[in-house]
């Protein structure tokens, strides 16, 4: 197994939801000795991060205040026009999008709310909302989530653990720059919970593989008691030529070098993902900041050419997990 890297090649934009208790609780209200929560999609795909989060295709963003929620325990929540929660973890990502070898990556995240825009990680990259409300004392209601999104991907640019595929030349680092946008629906099932849907469409602005991702996404958040909470997404990816090509076509010059077979990649639905958050607030009381710790669990099938290309096909897998804990702090 390599040493770390900042960032992980396959990490999906969800992956970065991570921390979804903190972020979600912007719009808490107390009732009954209990506390709604709710969370916009453009918040939640994440994820540490961070979510977004997406993905980890992660994002947790949005706060505010209008006064504390009533008969809030200690005075005002810690959720007000500027707050951020910071953390650290380790997880385990495939060294290429399409390997069956496994590195350690770390998982550093930043998620918070400043001048009324919502700040959320977006995989190895950030997403802005620009839609971000603050709470009020009103019954949460349905809401909006848009804003610019920035990712960055280095698949393949190096640290590659399969020694057949390290032969191929490697790639450049790309980033994407473009869009989010979705909406959130509180109380679907039952109190506090929110399902979420989102859509996510970027750019590459460096030119290393010029293409153009589209990522939609279905969440769902719940509260697990005062303190704890759990969220599930699924996401698809779609993926122009130009992308494809750039990953998993086999140049003949690649073939000479590593002898696997020629192969010309198309884009399409290049893969299907879910993605498990647990988030716990260590001191049991969400609202009030402080520690938490988040766990990270996912898989996503590639498909298409992304899965038929001899990179996945004969030298790695396409079957994708991804895993992670780490530590955050509210402020």
């Amino acid at each position: 197994m390599s040493s770390p890297r900042f960032l992980a090649p396959i990490v999906p934009f969800a992956l970065c939801l991570a921390i979804a208790v903190p972020a979600a609780a912007k719009t808490a209200t107390l009732e009954d000795n209990e506390f709604d929560l709710s969370v916009t999609d453009g918040e939640a795909e994440a994820v540490p991060a961070q979510s977004e989060a997406s993905q980890p295709e992660g994002r947790v963003q949005t706060a505010g205040r209008q006064g504390p929620p009533g008969g809030f325990p200690g005075g005002k929540p810690v959720f007000d026009e500027t707050w951020a929660t910071v953390g650290i973890g380790a997880g385990l990502v495939p060294s290429y999008s399409g390997s069956d070898n496994y590195i350690v990556f770390p998982l550093p995240l930043i998620v918070g709310r400043v001048g009324g825009i919502g700040v959320s990680p977006n995989g190895p990259g950030f997403a802005l909302d620009f839609l971000s409300e603050a709470p009020s004392g009103a019954p949460p209601e349905t809401s909006f989530s848009f804003g610019p999104a920035f990712r960055f991907r280095n698949d393949r640019d190096g640290d590659i653990e399969d020694p057949v595929v390290e032969l191929t030349e490697d790639l450049e680092t790309a980033i994407e720059v473009g869009a989010q946008g979705g909406v959130s629906f509180p109380g679907v099932f039952k109190r506090g919970d929110r399902v979420s849907l989102s859509t996510q469409v970027r750019w590459d602005i460096l030119g290393a593989h010029n293409g153009m991702l589209i990522e939609p996404s279905v969440g769902y958040f719940t509260p697990i008691g005062r303190g704890m909470a759990l969220q599930l997404s699924g996401n698809l990816s779609f993926v122009d030529d130009d992308f494809a090509d750039y990953y998993y076509t086999v140049t003949p010059q690649q073939s000479a070098d590593s002898g696997l077979p020629l192969f010309t990649a198309d884009g399409g639905l290049n893969s299907v993902g879910a993605l498990a958050i647990l988030t716990v607030d260590l001191d049991g009381n969400v609202l009030n900041g402080g520690f938490n710790i988040y766990g990270i669990g996912g898989y996503s099938r590639l498909v298409g050419d992304a899965a038929d290309t001899p990179f996945t096909s004969i030298q790695g897998s396409a079957n994708q997990l991804i895993g992670g804990i780490g530590i955050g702090y509210t402020f």
